[in-house]
């Protein structure tokens, strides 16, 4: 039996994804639990980032975290703080300190980022988004293959809303965020989850489970395989988005 309390997670953005998936890493047991954000609490996260409360409200949102999680999940475990997003000067720095990385961003450029990082670090990572009554959840192993861009290959030309813009139902997120720590368990046991795409429909409470492959010309993972963060395509689009 794998010895959770040994393993290391990282939430990258603690909202509607992050919430729900930081209090299901330690209820798991896992011993030491990363958080990275950079955000204030917002009276409109209220509905379906489940650590926070209206007292939060105006608050740092690390700090709320924190302290919300140990209300949700008295125990042992660590929670370390990172006040930050993943960027190109500390993404690789941030997830090479974990296990896995449970990743609930709120913009592809972001996502993007992570996924590069964690190839490029050997960490496994689990993605996960939801918008209005949709979500899924991919799995990509250590070795990095097949990842995010064999199924996204590039940030959305056109404007693609965000939760905040086209809604989220808050059930959707929890069961997103379930459904990724779920993923996230499977990986640090060694179990064969690697590739596993997990899509979860609100109006039917359909959930769908299958195995992705890997593209031979993936930029991340196939032949053109990149070498170093820098080389990215994201990175200039990671560093505005934090900008802005």
């Amino acid at each position: 039996m794998t010895d959770l309390a040994s393993k290391r997670a990282l939430v990258v953005g603690v909202g509607g994804l992050g919430s729900p998936a930081a209090i299901a890493l330690a209820s798991a047991g896992v011993g030491t639990l990363g958080l990275a954000d950079d955000d204030t609490v917002d009276v409109t996260n209220l509905h379906r980032q489940i650590l926070f409360t209206d007292e939060d409200v105006g608050r740092d949102k690390l700090d709320a975290a924190v302290l919300g999680l140990r209300r949700w999940v008295p125990g042992s475990y660590e929670v370390v703080p990172h006040r930050t997003r993943l960027l190109p000067h500390n993404a690789r720095d941030l997830v090479r300190g974990y296990d896995v990385v449970v990743e609930g961003s709120d913009n592809f450029a972001t996502k993007f980022m992570v996924a590069d990082a964690c190839a490029l670090e050997r960490v496994a990572v689990v993605h996960g988004s939801a918008v209005r009554w949709h979500g899924t959840a991919l799995a990509v192993g250590a070795q990095g293959k097949p990842c995010y861009r064999c199924l996204f290959e590039d940030i959305p030309h056109e404007h693609a809303p965000n939760c905040a813009e086209a809604g989220v139902l808050g059930p959707v997120v929890g069961v997103v965020g379930a459904l990724q720590v779920d993923l996230a368990l499977a990986l640090l046991s060694g179990l064969d989850a690697e590739g596993t795409l997990v899509t979860f429909d609100g109006k039917t409470g359909a959930c769908r489970r299958r195995k992705v492959a890997a593209r031979a010309d993936c930029d991340l993972c196939g032949l053109r395989r990149i070498e170093t963060l820098e080389m990215s395509r994201y990175v200039a689009a990671a560093c505005d988005v934090a900008i802005n």
